[in-house]
Parts: C-alpha cells; structure tokens; sequence
C-alpha cells in the first residue's frame, strides 16, 4: 500500500499551503502566546496601564481587585481606581494609591505613563486627590515609595485622557482648556517637576493620545479634532517638541471626518495608530507611519474600532472588537474577534486570535495594552471593559507571555471515501490554534502508531482549508480507518474520530462524471456530524456547517450508499471555507427533496458565512409553491422560473449555468427555462447550500432557508452543457455496487504436533509448513444480485497480540474439496485440498494487524449461493496466529469481502 499526498495550492489565499514549513510552537513573527495566564480582577473598567521593572500598574474606574477564579464580591480587596500588580505572577503588589474625586462626582484614572529613568508615574484622568494628596486630574507618583509627590500640583480644568513622557517633559491630552491657568486647548506639556511649558498644539477638540517620536523632534498627537493650530489636520497630526507647532498635517480626508484616533504607540522604526469611527463609511483600522517621514507605511481597514496598541519585538497587537475584515482579504461580518496582531511591516493578519468578551461600559472590550518583563520571561497586559478571557469568567484584566506555549490545536474532523478502484480519499479540516497558524498533520491507518502520511498547513480562524490524501494502491473490498492529529511542534491535539472506508472496485459513475466534467466543489454530504463538509473535489473546498444539521439521511439521490444531509428551513446551512471572485461563467449542482409549501434558497453565492448575506445572488430557490427560481443581480434581478412544482417529496436535480450564452436551468435533466443576462453581481463571497437572504427577490418565499433534503452539491468554473446535465441525472439513478462482507460459519486449524486434537473453540487460527499448521474457513455465499455479477473477492484476516503472531512466509490461500467440520476436524482427518491457489499474503510480519488477500474471482462465481471452503497454507517454517470467528473481539476475526456490480 503506498500513500500519495494531495494539497492544494491557493487553498488559503497567500498563506502557502502546499509548501507550509513545519510547525513551530508559535509561528513566526508572533512570539506571544495566546495561553491566558493566572491574573488578579477588577470590578469595573481598567482604561490605562504603564510598567516599570516587572510591576504593571493598572488604573480605570474600580473599587477592587480579586483573585482570578473569584467570582464578583467574593475574595476582594479595595483598589480604587488604581492597582500595581508584578508582572510575573498577576498579583497585587503592596503599592496601593485611591484616586478620589468628591461627592457627586465619579473618579476615573484614564492615562498612565513612567519617566524614561522609571522612577515616576504620572497618572491622567478625572479625578482631585491620590491618598488624601490634593491634585487636579494629574499626580506624580514616586514608584520607590509608592506616593505621590506633592509639589507636582498643576492645575486642569477637566479630563486628562493621554500622557507621555520623556527625559524632561510630560505631555498630555484630553478634554481640558486650560492648564496652570493658562489656555491650552485639549494639549499642553508640563516639565517633570509640574510646570507648564511653551508648548501649545491648539487642537478644537479633544485629545485622545500623544506619543513623542524617537527622533526627539517631533511628538504625534491623535483625537477628535479637525485643526490643530488653525490648519486643517482631522484626528492625527505631528507637531514640534518644542513649540507645538504643525509639522505635517492628516487633512479630512487621509481619515474619514467619522473616525477618530484612540491610541498611538511606536518602535524604532515608525509610530502605529488606533482610530474608532462612527456611523458609515468609518476607518476603524490601524496604520504604520515612517518616523523618517511620517507618511504611512500601511493601513488596514478592519471594521471595529481599535481602542489601543503595543508592539513587541515586530508585531503590532492591537484590542478592537473587528468584525468585518473582508476588505482585507480576511474574515466577512461576523462575531467579533477583540485581540488581533500584524507585522509592524505588514497589515496582514497574523495567526494570534486569544479573545475576550464585549464586557461593560461600551461593550468594546480591550480598551488598553502594555508590554512588562519580569524573572527572564515579557507579559502583554491587557485591561478593558471585558469579564470574559477566552470563553471562561475574567473581568478587566488578562495577560500572555512569550512562553511556553502549552494550548493544543483542535482535534481535526476527518472523513474518508473510495471513490476509484484501489483508492481511499482523506480528508480533514485544518484545525485551529490561536497563536500558531502553521500546523503539522500526521494521518494514521488501522490502529497503526507510525503515520502513514506527514504533512503541513496554515489556518485561520476564518480560513480553515481542507487538507487530504489519497491512499493508493489498497486491496480493493478491504476496509480501512483513519485518524488525523494536529501538532505546534511542542503541542498535540487528540486524535480525530476514526473515519472508514471500504475500497471501491471502480468508479461510482454519477461522481465520476462530476468529477470528470471538472466540478471545483463537491459535497457529498457523507459526514455522521461535526461541521467539515468533506470536498471530493480536487481543489479541496470543504463547507462549514452551521446549526447541527441532520446528518446521514437515507436514501440519498444517487445510487450507492451515499446520505444526504437535512436543514430545518430556520437556521442550519453550509457554507464555502473558501471566499471566491465572481465567477465569469459556471455552473452550480445540487439535488433537493421536500414538501415544504415555505420555499427556502437550495443552493447559492453570498457574500457572508454567519447569518444572512447582505450581497446575494447566483442562487436557485424555491417559492412557497414549489417552484424553482434561478437568478442573478445586476442592478435588477433577473431570472429563470420553472413552470412546475417540485415540493412533491421526491428527489430532484437542479443545474444552473451561467456564462456566455446567458442563464440557463435544468430540473431532473431536462432545459425548463433560460434568459440572456451573461452578468451577475462582482462581489467575493461564499458558496451556501441551505439557505440565506432572499429580500427583494421575485415571489420571494415565506422562508430564505430551506427545510428538506439535499445531496451531490457540486460548482464548476464552466457552463455544463446540456449533454452533461442529462447524463449526470441519468447516472443518479445506475446500478451502484453491491458490497456483501461475510463471516464464517465455521473456522478451526489443526496441528501436525498434536495430530488428534481438535481446535474449533480456540479463539485463534494458525499457519505453518514445517511442523505442520493448516487453518480452513467455511462461508455461505449469497447469489449475485439480479443484474450483477461477482466483481472482486477479498479475504481478510487480523494477526493476533501473540507476540510471534507475524510471519516471514507467504502464506496461501487454496479451495478444500474434502468433507471437515469445525468441531470435528483433526490433522489426522484433515480434508483435501485443491492445487489451486487462489491468492496469496506475504509480509504479515506485524502483529495485532489486518491484512487482506485478493481472491481469484472465477474459482468463486460458480460457488456463489451456496457453501465454499478455504485453507490457510504455508510451506515455510514461521508460524502465523490469526484471530478466528471465536476470538474475544468477533470484529477481529476472518472477513469475506465480495463486490457485485453490473
């Protein structure tokens, strides 16, 4: 038996499937893992963050901190508005300052920042006294001794929302209009000792983030604004150090006028920028700026307003709750997902995806981030608004590390099929780990601890491809299964579900023309649940199904034993793994039984996996009164509608194509309408079978989903003439094979050693030459069905756990023409057997294994509906011990395997 690999390449688009490295535990650049580590709580929202030598402190709008695992008022300490937590462990450290404000007004510490020589915080926000220290919305802390500085005393007329700081200067941003008395709009800049200085940005509405560059010449300021100084810059604008004056302007325009900047963070190579928008046509994204130049490096444009960022080592971590990054080539409008990383080089998505909830306040969930080192090891903190971490109760903070990564990949789903003689096609979905997108695949056969197939590939959380093999080479009759694991390189899932497969001894006709005709997807709907919609196809474009649909149902519309798959009508379809480009010419396959008086979409194009697409068309639906409708949207719908009604609850076949000769659809193979329309739609979207928006369409049925059965569902990049349409229906309804497995009715061996003794209630089989073992099996074969004849023969046998069960011999496999019975036999009685050999095994040398032995259809043909018998011979010197019909586990016994077709 040999394996042949099959990946496709382009399978995820620009992630190299066919030619992925072999994992590593976290796949570079991303150096952070998504393993959540044990972290203190808050009670309410944790809106800054600053570190300084292994302590993190954490400041917001809370009354106290408790342990992780601690649910709300239980286990808490006070912390008001302020904690300091040791970056190692995520305990407090025993630094505690209250942030107050008083009666009738609500404290809020909203920006932190520590001196470049770490021995001073500043902390920013709403709030008149640190610990009894009067102060004014700033405060200078001495971390040595945890106190604020009393001399540090400037006066701000309201919310402080941005800080940074540099040798001798701290800057600020917020809601404020002036400062020591002194007009400063919404920005101003203090020495370290509290004074305020020169610089004066002038923005006309409020600061959100400040960032000195590393040239020392410039510092970049973001916010709600439109001016600073007078000058059109809307939301981001860098100014001087010294005087606050523009030096390059963003004008509306570079950012939509309903975005603004929410946090600005850099390296020593650019600044990186958060925006938020609202309402449409918003940027929400994040964008890389030169510090050569400030011109942008990048831009993203992610739906889902970014609140805050860090860099580490090369990668930009951001926390949003993105939603729709479609426009980056990434994931539709979907659940949103609140921690994400790019290289600080490339927008592009990279495979680090931990998650929060939405959580309170807002229900934007991350709000702030910050990177801290402590005993050899660096942490990313982050705080916001969010009480969950990874689906399990955490509230305001969490925290990663660069190691070790100790989280496994999802167990694949795998299924396996033969659909041409001597093969077995497996498949798999390509699992999910969130902080490493390049992953290992090992695929192991029939029990066996050693892979019969290694490969790699990447994946994403929305990008989850179909990786697969085909096995060659196997006896045709025998069954075999199949497991699949998932490794990081340090990490390893469990092992898939067993998938099985019986060897086909040809072609099934109807797959074998969707295939042939040059079918790109093909769902044959075999799956017993999970949501991996195996594709036969050779590009590997598995579905996705969504609601728990029900599997298995029989009988299918093709002959054979292949199911179907039943959707509700309410909330159950599959969908493409794999966005597409609108297609220029195709053609879309399925078969449907129902007798729904609801209608519901068959099969069709969207533009979103997760509920109902908002662009739709390229579809086939039924309207409540049974009818098809085919069409397509260009400005106008424009269709092709059947005259008949097909809700009678029998199986049907429907092609559509589209292409240079306009629409056409066929209903159980036959041409029932056509229009001239050539173009569709130009959107990326999914293929969906099952269901999705029909709003706005003709006679648009009760339900866009549909409740019935469906099967075979196949896409082509081309039209289907009406030749191939015809003979794929006919071919639905031909003669599949019959496969019959068998079980002896009796089974024993004798033993020239013992040459009186009778075996027939041993629980083994044996074979010898020398020192004779000879083992004999008795089948009741059944008649061939009407119409077909005996294709293919195929014993199987399994060696036993002894552990010299293995041989070196061939063993071979030859008719008994004398009279024996199990219970009777001995070797001094033994039958007579026939010179002729109907086929041989070599290379049984494992044991606990199953082999199989071809057997000469012609010497079984003119036995079939009635008794035959075989014997077990060998002329070597190396016994083989087999599991026989009695043995412990009966499944482990002998196995006739006949094939039937026309």
């Amino acid at each position: 038996m040999t394996a042949a690999g099959t990946l496709v390449a382009g399978a995820l688009a620009g992630m190299g499937v066919a030619a992925a490295p072999a994992a590593t535990a976290l796949t570079p650049p991303v150096a952070m893992t998504a393993d959540e580590l044990p972290t203190w709580q808050t009670n309410g929202i944790v809106w800054a963050m600053a570190q300084s030598e292994g302590v993190v402190f954490a400041g917001g709008t809370f009354s106290t901190v408790r342990p992780p695992g601690s649910g709300a008022g239980t286990n808490e300490q006070s912390a008001v508005n302020f904690a300091a937590f040791d970056a190692a462990t995520g305990a407090p450290t025993d630094c505690h300052l209250s942030f107050t404000i008083g009666p009738g007004s609500t404290a809020t510490v909203r920006a932190l920042a520590v001196s470049p020589d770490g021995d001073t915080l500043y902390a920013g926000g709403y709030f008149s006294s640190v610990n009894g220290v009067q102060v004014n919305s700033l405060a200078a802390i001495d971390i040595a001794t945890c106190t604020p500085v009393a001399s540090f005393h400037p006066g701000i007329s309201a919310t402080v929302r941005a800080l940074d700081v540099t040798a001798d200067t701290v800057y600020m941003g917020g809601d404020f209009t002036t400062v020591a008395g002194q007009s400063r709009q919404y920005f101003a800049a203090l020495t370290t000792a509290g004074a305020l200085k020169a610089w004066d940005p002038q923005g006309d509405e409020p600061g959100r983030a400040v960032q000195a560059a590393r040239d020392g010449t410039h510092v970049m300021i973001g916010g709600d604004f439109d001016t600073v100084g007078g000058s059109n810059s809307h939301a981001l604008a860098v100014v001087d150090t010294g005087t606050g004056a523009l030096t390059k302007a963003y004008p509306v325009g570079f950012f939509p006028a309903t975005s603004v900047v929410k946090d600005i963070t850099d390296d020593a190579t650019g600044l990186y920028v958060a925006n938020e928008g609202t309402g449409g046509g918003v940027f929400d994204g994040r964008t890389a700026f030169d510090l050569s130049d400030f011109d942008q490096r990048w831009r993203d444009t992610c739906l889902g307003a970014t609140q805050s960022l860090a860099v580490y080592q090369t990668v930009l971590y951001s926390g949003s709750h993105a939603h729709d990054c479609s426009s980056m080539g990434a994931f539709p409008n979907q659940r949103r997902k609140h921690l994400l990383a790019q290289s600080v080089d490339d927008p592009k998505l990279l495979g680090w995806f931990p998650d929060t909830n939405d959580g309170l306040g807002e229900s934007i969930g991350p709000r702030v981030m910050s990177v801290s080192s402590a005993g050899g090891k660096d942490y990313l903190w982050v705080g916001g608004e969010f009480t969950t971490v990874q689906g399990a109760p955490q509230q305001g903070l969490t925290r990663f590390s660069n190691g070790p990564d100790t989280g496994n990949p999802t167990t694949p789903e795998a299924s396996a099929a033969s659909l041409a003689a001597g093969q077995v096609k497996v498949s798999w979905q390509a699992s999910l780990d969130d902080d490493d997108s390049a992953l290992t695949y090992k695929v192991y056969r029939d029990g066996s601890s050693t892979p019969v197939y290694t490969t790699s590939g990447d994946s994403l959380p929305w990008v989850r491809p179909q990786l697969s093999f085909t096995d060659t080479g196997l006896t045709v009759g025998s069954t075999h299964s199949y497991r699949v694991s998932a490794s990081d390189g340090t990490n390893t899932s469990p092992l898939s579900s067993t998938a099985t497969a019986t060897v086909a001894s040809g072609s099934n006709s109807y797959a074998a023309a969707v295939l042939s005709d040059g079918a790109n997807l093909y769902w044959r709907y075999d799956e017993s649940g999970g949501t991996f919609a195996a594709d036969a196809s050779p590009a590997d474009d598995n579905g996705d199904y969504v609601g728990g649909p029900s599997y298995r149902q029989s009988p299918g519309a093709v002959s054979g034993s292949s199911t179907a798959i039943g959707f509700n009508g309410s909330d159950q379809w599959v969908y493409s793994d794999r966005s597409h480009p609108r297609p220029a010419a195709y053609s879309v396959e399925s078969w449907f039984r129902t007798t729904t008086t609801s209608g519901g979409k068959i099969v069709g194009f969207g533009n979103t996996t997760n509920g109902t697409s908002s662009q739709y068309d390229k579809h086939v639906y039924m309207t409540n009164n049974g009818r098809l409708v085919f069409g397509v949207y260009t400005g106008a719908t424009n269709t092709v509608t059947s005259s008949a009604a097909y809700n009678n609850g029998a199986w049907h076949h429907v092609v559509a194509t589209q292409g240079a000769n306009g629409m056409r659809m066929y209903v159980d193979g036959t041409l029932v309408g056509s229009n001239p329309q050539t173009s569709s739609e130009n959107y990326t979207g999914y293929w969906r079978a099952g269901g999705d928006n029909l709003n706005g369409w003709p006679d648009q049925p009760s339900s866009g989903y549909f409740s019935g059965q469906i099967d075979e569902t196949a896409v082509y990049p081309s039209v289907l003439s009406a030749a191939q349409v015809a003979n794929h229906f006919a071919l639905a309804s031909a003669p599949a094979d019959t496969v019959t497995t068998l079980t002896p009715g009796e089974d024993t061996y004798v033993n020239a050693g013992a040459p009186s003794a009778n075996y027939g209630t041993s629980g083994s089989l044996a074979v010898r030459g020398s020192s004779a073992y000879l083992s004999y099996l008795r089948f009741s074969l059944p008649p061939a069905p009407a119409g077909q004849t005996l294709k293919s023969a195929v014993l199987r046998v399994m060696t036993s756990s002894d552990p010299t069960a293995g041989t070196n011999d061939t063993v071979s496999v030859v008719p008994v023409t004398g009279a024996w019975t199990e219970t009777g036999v001995a070797y001094n009685s033994r039958p007579a057997l026939s010179p002729t050999v109907l086929g041989t095994l070599g290379g049984a040398t494992t044991i606990s294994t199953s082999y199989t032995v071809p057997l000469d259809v012609s010497q079984l043909t003119g036995s079939l509906g009635g008794s035959y018998a075989l014997a077990l011979t060998s002329t070597g010197t190396d016994a083989m011990w087999l599991w026989s019909r009695q043995a412990a586990s009966q499944a482990n016994g002998p196995r006739l395997v006949l094939t039937f077709g026309s």
